[in-house]
């Protein structure tokens, strides 16, 4: 039982120094940085190009929508990497239910063609 805790110093060494590491910088750039506020300094700043306007422009859902599809898809498709390296000891049963986690996705994306997810108007 005791081996089992000392165990989990190391880990618990990493974390503390990570922590630590960040909290550190953060305070020490924030201390021997430079403090020279101006008016020109403080305003707002986008790419070169002056801000006009209101900054709470509300974005259409579709936007989002469209977003969050694309990181969907994009996660499924990692899956695809682990299951090609371990193809051949993965068998025909791996096979399967690959072809079925492809199958799903497939529906998954029918269905989002079919609801007009992805079309801009």
């Amino acid at each position: 039982m005791q081996s089992d805790q000392l165990s989990y110093i190391p880990i618990l060494m990493q974390c503390l120094l990570a922590v630590g590491f960040v909290v550190g910088t953060i305070i020490v750039s924030g201390k021997l940085g430079p403090k020279r506020k101006s008016e020109t300094k403080d305003r707002n700043f986008e790419c070169g190009i002056e801000s006009v306007g209101n900054a709470r422009i509300p974005f259409s859902v579709k936007y989002f929508l469209v977003a969050i599809l694309f990181v969907l898809f994009d996660v499924e498709v990692i899956f695809l990497y682990p299951w090609a390296i371990n193809f051949k000891e993965l068998g025909m049963e791996g096979m399967v239910k690959m072809v079925i986690f492809m199958m799903l996705l497939l529906v998954g994306f029918f269905y989002i063609i079919k609801k007009k997810a992805l079309e801009w108007e």
